[in-house]
């Protein structure tokens, strides 16, 4: 069976595209203010925004809110707000704030051929380890909503960069510019025989790796992981359904290359806040050694480095240690996109950043097929602006519940 398909999307018509699209989810976290600007860009009108829930507003009344989410995604469908692009691929075209564009196709994944556990041996594999515990919030938002939005980056490691070349422009669906810094969006439909050549394309990349390790989730994995989770549960309801090609079985995802040069990969940072900076980097420098990478931290105005050994890989090294303290003493972490933000975080009361070096994307398909996926929040592609933005939809809930 492929592991990435064609898929039946649904896409904003002309007259709402430009307030449709926000970022992702998981971004901004620790800056409320980014998603209370957004909602007051969009106000009213058919948004992405008011279909999902940002994590920074976690917390609150989510049963109320995610409620809200199911009726607004059932409104959106009978106001007939979409147009339906069928049976496609859809080639995005970003370019990013230094003129560089990145290129990424719109499929479906097959979630049987996907494991998030550190193991896996699938040809769908996480980079990062994954929280388990924040695959239930995701569930929620998931089992009832009458909508897929996914911000979902899967990487293929194609160093000729031949594969996405494979995916030939068609008609153009839209083009706009992002809201809050985000850039420039276009996509172009790739159907019929244009289509039929993708899928050519992508067997013969699949084929090429000999059954093994094909794709690795670049970002947004623990909503491919809550999507996992939901057809597991499905397939448990009614076993009957175990081998079908019912559509929950697949999930969305952007498809990119590794080694596209428009392909940035940036250090997560870590903000520790409710803690005595003193007393943590006292415990921390116990573990310290000489010629090790250097991790730079900020507290207030002071500033220094940390060095773990030079076999440690230094956020591992790092986590373990913040992980230790913070179950010991108590405070919180927060994971950061962007070294200003963090060193500004900073000189709040009672915090710490630490600012991580970077990591070589060319190694990572190589890392994770030998010795597994990396420590959470180790990178990130791109700023927290050039993540993706939600636009590309498919319909889910009548699909899912069939069988019920």
């Amino acid at each position: 069976m492929p592991v990435l398909k064609r898929g039946t999307f649904l896409i904003p018509e002309d007259q709402f595209l430009n307030k449709w699209p926000v970022v992702a989810c998981d971004q901004f976290t620790s800056q409320p203010d980014y998603w209370r600007r957004t909602a007051l860009l969009v106000g009213d009108a058919p948004s992405a925004y008011h279909i999902i829930l940002p994590e920074a507003e976690l917390g609150g009344n989510d049963a109320e809110r995610i409620a809200a989410i199911d009726r607004t995604m059932e409104e959106y469908l009978s106001r007939e707000i979409f147009r339906r692009i069928p049976e496609a691929y859809i080639l995005v075209e970003r370019t990013l704030h230094d003129g560089t564009v990145r290129r990424g196709v719109i499929c479906l994944l097959d979630l049987e051929q996907y494991d998030y556990r550190e193991d896996a041996r699938t040809p769908v594999r996480a980079t990062e380890r994954t929280v388990v515990s924040r695959i239930p919030p995701r569930v929620r938002i998931r089992e009832d909503a009458a909508l897929e939005l996914s911000h979902v980056l899967l990487l293929c490691s194609d160093p000729t960069c031949a594969l996405l070349e494979n995916a030939e422009r068609g008609e153009k669906l839209y083009e706009l510019e992002l809201m809050q810094g985000g850039g420039h969006l276009a996509g172009y439909l790739v159907g019929g025989a244009a289509a039929a050549r993708f899928d050519a394309a992508l067997a013969a990349y699949e084929r090429g790796t000999d059954g093994g390790f094909c794709y690795a989730v670049g970002d947004g994995n623990h909503s491919l992981a809550a999507a996992k989770s939901c057809w597991e549960a499905l397939k448990a309801k009614d076993p009957s359904l175990a081998g079908t090609e019912h559509p929950a079985r697949y999930a969305t995802v952007e498809l990119e290359n590794l080694f596209d040069p428009a392909q940035r990969f940036e250090p997560i940072h870590r903000i520790v806040r409710n803690v005595e900076p003193e007393a943590l980097l006292a415990t921390l420098q116990k573990g310290c050694a000489r010629g090790g990478a250097p991790v730079e931290w900020h507290a207030a105005e002071k500033s220094g480095t940390l060095c773990f050994g030079p076999d440690t890989l230094p956020l591992a090294a790092l986590q373990r240690a913040l992980d230790a303290w913070l179950e010991a003493h108590g405070g919180e972490i927060d994971y950061i996109h962007g070294g200003d933000v963090a060193v500004a975080l900073s000189r709040q009361e009672r915090s710490i950043a630490f600012l991580m070096p970077p990591i070589d994307k060319n190694t990572l398909f190589d890392s994770i097929g030998k010795s597994g996926v990396l420590p959470r929040k180790t990178f990130s592609m791109g700023l927290a602006e050039e993540k993706r933005y939600y636009l590309e939809c498919r319909e889910i809930k009548s699909l899912q519940r069939t069988k019920e």
